[in-house]
């Protein structure tokens, strides 16, 4: 066989055997991306609600790997879509270690808060009533307290209504004011705030 022939051949079949690579890579990272994209949407809403930060991360990297398999750079798309999956478990771990704490902020706010504002009331109820009030309080201040419970009772009805609409982040955030409301009106009427409510709210993002 001449030279020149062997050469065409050799680079014919150079050329085939480069498609062939070229189109199981491409099925590879198709697949990688498709498994990508299927465990990004079956994390559901609580992820992106309770781990924005980790969750941009996740739809940012996916965004990256359907741009890169467009662009027909399937070895970029298919680093891009291998690495989704570990971090949707991280994001998803991450976001139910923050709705178990924030859960948890709730409950113990609901359980305290109304018994406070209830303390509140009935000190302020007596004092209005009292026809000589403490050294230490006068009627501006005893004002002061009524228009901040008044406040305080509206800022707990929020936040009840926002835990019943399933916003858990906004719920514990609104309750955390009125704890805050609370102790001051407490200790403006002279009162002992429960030991409780000198922790603080877990943040909400």
């Amino acid at each position: 066989m001449p030279k020149h022939w062997l050469r065409l051949t050799l680079v014919v079949l150079a050329a085939c055997l480069l498609a062939v690579a070229c189109g199981q890579e491409k099925k590879a990272a198709e697949a990688a991306v498709k498994t990508a994209e299927d465990a990004v949407n079956a994390a559901g809403p609580d992820v992106a609600k309770y781990a924005a930060d980790q969750w941009k991360s996740v739809t940012d990297t996916l965004a990256a790997a359907k741009d890169n398999l467009a662009k027909g750079d399937y070895k970029a798309a298919l680093a891009s879509a291998n690495e989704i999956t570990q971090k949707v478990k991280d994001a998803a771990a991450a976001a139910s270690a923050k709705k178990d704490e924030l859960t948890k902020a709730w409950t113990d706010m609901s359980t305290g808060l109304p018994k406070m504002v209830d303390a509140i009331k009935s000190r302020v109820d007596i004092l209005s009533a009292s026809k000589k009030l403490p050294k230490d309080l006068d009627k501006a201040k005893l004002e002061a307290a009524k228009s901040s419970l008044a406040a305080a009772t509206q800022a707990w009805n929020e936040a009840t209504e926002a835990f019943k609409s399933g916003n858990l982040a906004d719920a514990v955030a609104k309750a955390g004011s009125v704890k805050d409301k609370a102790t001051q009106i407490m200790q403006s009427l002279g009162m002992t705030p429960p030991p409780a409510a000198s922790g603080a709210a877990p943040a909400t993002k």
